[in-house]
């Protein structure tokens, strides 16, 4: 008898990623990713579950109560079905490859993923959140498709795998360059875009997209595009003023619901955060405002206080959610502020931060400064009653804090910290940054390669590309301020491995995941920039400043069909290649290049 007959538990009980352990008490008998399971699928012959989330992710939580803690539904699941639960943070490889599934077959995507697939871990049914009437009704619908229909069933997901292969290279145009023209192709689209009041792009929800910011920054500093200008600075005006920003202890959320910035999804991740430091620092150096220092820096103070471990490594976020509601930590009454402030501090704080007896969120308040023309950063009334309230949030509730550590997010923290070095003189910055590098070095370097996760002394997974592109990328950049060449060295040892285990030389680009990893459904090259710059993206930045600083024509040769493989793209989708393009941008600001192509 298993542990989950004996205990009620299941194997996730073992697993170290805090999304997999809140699952671990679940009534449904939950496999890790692994042979173990596709294996018990094949004996059995029943079709796999596949669901993929993070442990910060509201409707991942609101999933898991209404239909994964449910007896109903768990029955049905360990019925029909072997279920497998994925950390999306951890394997980015298996989510990349079936949130392609889900967009191809539905159209959109999000979390949680789920997949119904073969026990060769091929798809044939793809959605995202579902509630529990509908899975009570859908699990015996597929089960029963499974049984009955089987070869409809292996005719979809055949049709699928090929559709997935064929548009891993379906897109090259051979004839595509990267110049002034797909620069100024792809500014023109963010413009056409652009929302003139409240900053960013289309519609809401909005999302920060601090790679697009950094693009358009140096769009300007290039140029003087008046239009750059204006959609850097609005964005950042609106988001820093918004509820997005937490105002508090600060930090930024994923995202906004509405589109003036004011109301979050409540959850705060270090990659959004670290991307946002190193673009208001950028804009501070630019246009010398003082709130784009001051966003920086409580970005940076509330990632040490909350998401630091204390050898180095930064934690991934925090979730939206506390006691079971979302944002409950995050908003105040009027009386609340009455209890914790003095009567005129109280007064002021609340005309301050905009509170009224209504609220803004759900009959509560987020505090924001959309309102406030006339706000002072310096504000030492305003400072101090912050403190206050701070120490009064983390009393009245708590959040959940996922404390493993990513290669790839803590590389761009070094590089956000090496920035905000250069531009502010902070030497604890620095020292930060060459903590978090030391912490890369000593616990998720092995043999030369890179693992993904850390948590609690074990590590997890071999690396993929954004965890290689992003750690050469901070190493250059620790290269740049203390000029020790054990950090150029470090970073050229790593883009060798890149380039040796993750590039096409047939046909240009870099692959997801090694040629010596676990090969999946696909093989799949992620080039448009999503929530993070894509590893294409950063592998190019890599390749452009390696040939520069050694004149190597290796790294030209690289550079030049890194540059090739993405110009078919950035002519289709400019603006899902903003990070590319500083690239460009860097080379036709040098007299020595033309048209984004150096001598």
């Amino acid at each position: 008898m298993d542990n989950f007959a004996q205990n009620n538990t299941n194997r996730l009980t073992y697993e170290k990623s805090p999304y997999l352990y809140q699952h671990a008490n679940n009534p449904v008998d939950w496999f890790p990713w692994g042979e173990e399971a596709f294996e018990k699928a094949r004996r059995e012959d029943k079709p796999v579950f596949l669901s993929i989330g993070y442990s910060t992710c509201h409707w991942c939580h609101v999933m898991a109560h209404e239909s994964f803690e449910d007896r109903r539904v768990a029955e049905l699941l360990n019925e029909h079905f072997v279920s497998v639960k994925v950390d999306r943070e951890e394997r980015p490889d298996v989510d990349s490859v079936y949130m392609s599934v889900c967009q191809a077959m539905t159209g959109s995507g999000g979390w949680p993923l789920t997949i119904v697939m073969t026990p060769e871990k091929k798809p044939f049914f793809a959605g995202t959140y579902f509630p529990r009437d509908v899975m009570e009704r859908l699990i015996p619908r597929i089960s029963g498709m499974w049984k009955n229909e089987r070869r409809s069933v292996l005719s979809t997901s055949e049709k699928i795998e090929n559709h997935l292969v064929q548009g891993v290279d379906g897109v090259i145009n051979k004839s595509a360059v990267l110049d002034g023209g797909t620069v100024l192709k792809a500014v023109e689209t963010f413009a056409a875009s652009f929302d003139e009041k409240f900053g960013g792009f289309g519609a809401a929800p909005k999302f920060p997209a601090a790679h697009n910011l950094l693009f358009l920054l140096e769009y300007d500093r290039i140029s003087g595009d008046s239009r750059a200008l204006d959609m850097v600075k609005t964005t950042l005006s609106s988001m820093y003023r918004g509820g997005i920003f937490d105002h508090i202890a600060g930090g930024f959320s994923r995202y906004s619901t509405d589109e003036k910035w004011l109301v979050p999804h409540f959850e705060k991740m270090l990659y959004d955060n670290a991307l946002l430091a190193w673009v208001y620092i950028e804009a501070y150096q630019l246009y010398k405002t003082d709130y784009y220092k001051t966003a920086a820096r409580k970005v940076f103070s509330w990632i040490f206080a909350e998401l630091t471990h204390t050898d180095g490594g930064f934690f991934c976020g925090q979730d939206a959610d506390s006691d079971g509601v979302e944002g409950k930590y995050y908003v105040f009454d009027c009386d609340e502020i009455h209890q914790v402030l003095e009567k005129e501090e109280a007064e002021h704080y609340l005309k301050y931060y905009g509170f009224t007896k209504r609220g803004n969120f759900e009959g509560r308040n987020i505090p924001n400064l959309l309102h406030n023309s006339r706000y002072d950063v310096t504000d030492e009334r305003i400072i101090e009653s912050n403190r206050k309230m701070y120490n009064y949030r983390r009393s009245r509730t708590s959040l959940h804090t996922d404390d493993k550590v990513l290669t790839s997010w803590n590389a761009l923290m070094i590089t956000a910290l090496t920035k905000a070095y250069t531009v502010l003189g902070d030497e604890s910055y620095l020292e930060a940054a060459k903590k978090c590098d030391r912490f890369i070095s000593e616990k998720l370097s092995f043999a030369g390669r890179l693992h993904v996760r850390w948590k609690d002394g074990e590590v997890h997974g071999n690396g993929k590309l954004d965890d290689y592109a992003n750690y050469s990328l901070a190493l250059l950049e620790l290269y740049s301020v203390t000029s020790d060449e054990g950090y150029l060295n470090k970073a050229v040892h790593y883009t060798n491995v890149m380039v040796e285990r993750f590039f096409d030389y047939e046909k240009g680009g870099f692959y997801l995941y090694a040629d010596d990893d676990e090969q999946l459904l696909t093989r799949p090259k992620e080039i448009f920039d999503n929530a993070l710059p894509s590893g294409n993206s950063t592998a190019f930045m890599i390749l452009d400043r390696l040939r520069r600083q050694s004149g190597d024509m290796k790294w030209h040769e690289l550079y030049r069909k890194q540059a090739e493989f993405i110009a078919s793209y950035a002519e289709y989708y400019p603006t899902g290649c903003g990070f590319s393009l500083i690239t460009v941008l860097m080379n036709s600001a040098d007299k020595s290049c033309q048209g984004g192509k150096c001598n």
